[in-house]
């Protein structure tokens, strides 16, 4: 990951924790904590930043709230690109969830466009797909002591076979 996203969410993660959950909504909309880390990630490839869309947070928290009850990483299979996040526990933030998927970055390889060595890599080249222009994220805490669920909608979608994502 370049020194550039490492500084940038790096900071994003440092006021995010520093501060505790209640308050975390003084410091950053729910929105932010999404789209910050993922412009970042954008930003270091000189692309647009995303912009926040209300109707894809929509789709994004109506999907989580049924999520919520089992926790399992299943995709939505609606009209738009998705990235989801499972996490243990009850602690985990939008950024976490974020940095997980941008951490994918140094499993793809740009050249063969593909994922290498058998890792995960798709949750990276949605966030940076150069199309994408729209997005959307929800955070649900599962029943039971489940978890955590974290999704986030693109639109338009990617990742689709034989098309880089810049």
């Amino acid at each position: 990951m370049s020194k550039l996203i490492l500084a940038t969410v790096g900071i994003l993660l440092l006021l995010i924790s520093s501060s505790n959950a209640s308050s975390n909504s003084n410091y950053w909309s729910l929105a932010n904590q999404f789209l910050v880390p993922q412009n970042a990630a954008r930003y270091a490839l000189r692309m647009r930043p995303m912009q926040w869309d209300p109707n894809l947070a929509r789709y994004a928290q109506q999907y989580a709230n049924k999520r919520r009850y089992d926790c399992e990483l299943k995709h939505s299979n609606g009209p738009y690109g998705e990235n989801i996040f499972w996490g243990s526990g009850n602690g985990w933030t939008p950024a976490q969830a974020v940095m997980a998927w941008i951490s994918e970055k140094k499993s793809y390889d740009y050249w063969s466009n593909s994922c290498s060595g058998g890792q995960q890599c798709g949750h990276y080249t949605q966030v940076v797909r150069s199309r994408t222009r729209r997005v959307g994220c929800a955070k649900v805490t599962c029943f039971g002591g489940r978890g955590v669920f974290i999704t986030c909608n693109y639109d338009p979608p990617g990742n689709y076979i034989g098309e880089r994502p810049y």
